[in-house]
């Protein structure tokens, strides 16, 4: 690479690893066709990307960006404020608190022995079938 090129660029990109990965990956994004924005000159897509960094032609900073996107596998989408779990609304005041039920005791069905002695004998048995 032209010494003179990155000497350049380090004007514009203080970190010299930080401008390699950005020139690399702009490189990468010429030969997949994307448009160059300086002429060509008879270099090759590395010292082309080289070029339109210290140009200032294309911002490091999208550049960075584009990269991060290109290397994500999983984007977090933020969902809108509605879309919370009613706890974190309610605690967070915007909708009224659900009543906690937690302070009154069970109730549950109280039965007798002679109750529950009549509903087993109420019951029929299952039919026994002969199997294999």
């Amino acid at each position: 690479m032209a010494r003179v090129t990155v000497e350049d660029c380090v004007d514009k990109v203080d970190n010299r690893f930080e401008l390699v990965l950005l020139a690399s990956h702009r490189a990468r994004q010429i030969s997949q066709g994307n448009p160059i924005t300086i002429d060509r000159d008879n270099d090759k897509n590395p010292v082309v990307a080289l070029r339109e960094i210290a140009d200032e032609t294309l911002s490091p900073e999208d550049l960075k960006e584009d990269l991060i996107h290109t290397l994500q596998k999983h984007v977090e989408v933020d969902e809108p404020e509605e879309a919370r779990a009613p706890e974190r609304a309610a605690a967070s005041g915007t909708q009224p608190a659900l009543q906690d039920k937690s302070d009154e005791p069970a109730q549950f069905d109280r039965m007798s022995e002679e109750e529950l002695l009549s509903g087993i004998e109420g019951l029929v048995a299952p039919e026994k079938t002969e199997d294999f």
